[in-house]
C-alpha cells in the first residue's frame, strides 16, 4: 500500500519562488551627495589662460589639479565630460596647436583645473618633444599649488613609456596621482575589470600607491567618482554648490570624442593585440622595479 508523504521542509524551500538578490553595493548617501554636488561645481569651469612655459603661468596660489596623458588618451574628452562643456578643452588634429598649459577656474581663480600638453606625438620633431617634456617636468616639480595629477591612459594600452615617466616624476615629488583608464566603453565589463586589476597590480609592483578607476566620456562611467576625487583635492566643500541632476548631462556622440586622436609613436593597437601589449608592459614594470632596488 502506497503512503503519500508530505513535502519536507527542504523541498518546500527548494520549490519556493526565487527572490531576486541585489548585488548592488550600498553607497553612503553623504558620499553620493558630495560627488553629485562636486559635478555641479565643476560645471562652473571657465577658461582662464594658456601658457607656453612655467614662468608665464597663473600665479602659483590656491589649489589646482592637472590632467596629463598621451595625445590620444581622451584628455580633452574627459575634461569636457567632467565640466559638461563640449568645447572647454579643445582637441586638435594638429599636435602643435595644443602644446600649452591651459588653466580653467572653478568659480574663483584659486581653484583650478589644468590641461597639460599631451605627450607621445609621432608627427612632432624630436627637438620640440624635448622642449615640451622639459616644461612638463618643470611644472610637475616646481608648481606649489599643484595638489594632484589625473593621469589618463587608454584602457587598451596602459602604462606606456611616457606614462611610467609621469608616474615616476609624481612619485619623486610625493605628488598624489589618480589614474583614469579611459575609453572603458571600448571593452566589455569583464575584460575592462581584468585590465583594472592588472594595472593595479603593476602599480603595486612599482611601489606606487596611487588610486585608479575605469572611465568613459562616452557613457559617463566613473564621472561621479572622478568628480569626488577632484573636489577633495581642490578643497571643495558642500557649501560651495547646490544640488545637481546627473541625468541633465547631454548624451555624447562618437564625433565629440574622436576629433583629437591620431596615431601614437608605437601605432594604434587593435583588441586582438591587447594581451601581447600587457606582456610587454609587465617587462617594463619589472625593469623600473629593478632600477628602484639598485637605488
Amino acid at each position: 500500500m502506497h503512503h503519500s508523504r508530505g513535502k519536507s521542509k527542504n523541498s518546500k524551500i527548494a520549490n519556493a519562488p526565487k527572490q531576486k538578490i541585489s548585488y548592488v553595493k550600498k553607497v553612503d548617501s553623504a558620499i553620493t551627495e558630495y560627488s553629485v554636488r562636486s559635478l555641479n561645481w565643476l560645471r562652473k569651469a571657465e577658461f582662464l589662460m594658456s601658457a607656453p612655459k612655467l614662468n608665464l603661468c597663473v600665479e602659483d596660489t590656491g589649489y589646482e589639479v592637472a590632467f596629463a596623458g598621451r595625445s590620444n588618451a581622451g584628455k580633452s574628452s574627459a575634461i569636457n565630460a567632467l565640466t559638461n562643456q563640449k568645447q572647454l578643452a579643445r582637441a586638435s588634429k594638429k599636435p602643435g596647436r595644443t602644446q600649452m598649459i591651459n588653466f580653467f577656474s572653478l568659480g574663483n581663480p584659486d581653484q583650478r583645473l589644468v590641461d597639460l600638453p599631451g605627450y607621445g606625438y609621432a608627427a612632432v620633431p624630436e627637438a620640440m618633444k624635448i622642449v615640451w617634456q622639459k616644461e612638463l617636468e618643470n611644472y610637475l616639480i616646481h608648481r606649489q599649488s599643484l595638489q594632484g595629477l589625473v593621469l589618463l591612459m587608454d584602457i587598451r594600452h596602459p602604462l606606456q613609456h611616457f606614462d611610467i615617466m609621469m608616474l615616476e616624476w609624481a612619485y619623486s615629488r610625493k605628488l598624489f596621482v589618480h589614474v583614469l583608464l579611459t575609453k572603458s566603453d571600448k571593452l566589455n565589463r569583464g575584460p575592462a575589470s581584468k585590465v583594472l586589476q592588472e594595472v593595479q597590480a603593476q602599480l603595486k609592483k612599482m611601489k606606487l600607491n596611487f588610486s585608479i578607476q575605469l572611465f568613459s566620456s562616452m557613457n559617463k562611467q566613473g564621472l561621479e567618482e572622478l568628480a569626488s576625487v577632484m573636489a577633495g583635492r581642490l578643497n571643495f566643500t558642500l557649501e560651495q554648490a547646490s544640488s545637481f541632476d546627473l541625468d541633465s548631462i547631454p548624451e555624447a556622440s562618437e564625433n565629440d570624442f574622436e576629433e583629437g586622436e591620431f596615431e601614437m609613436e608605437e601605432g594604434i593597437y587593435d583588441d586582438a593585440e591587447f594581451e601581447d601589449q600587457l606582456d610587454v608592459e609587465d617587462e617594463t614594470v619589472a625593469k623600473v622595479d629593478a632600477a628602484k632596488k639598485e637605488d
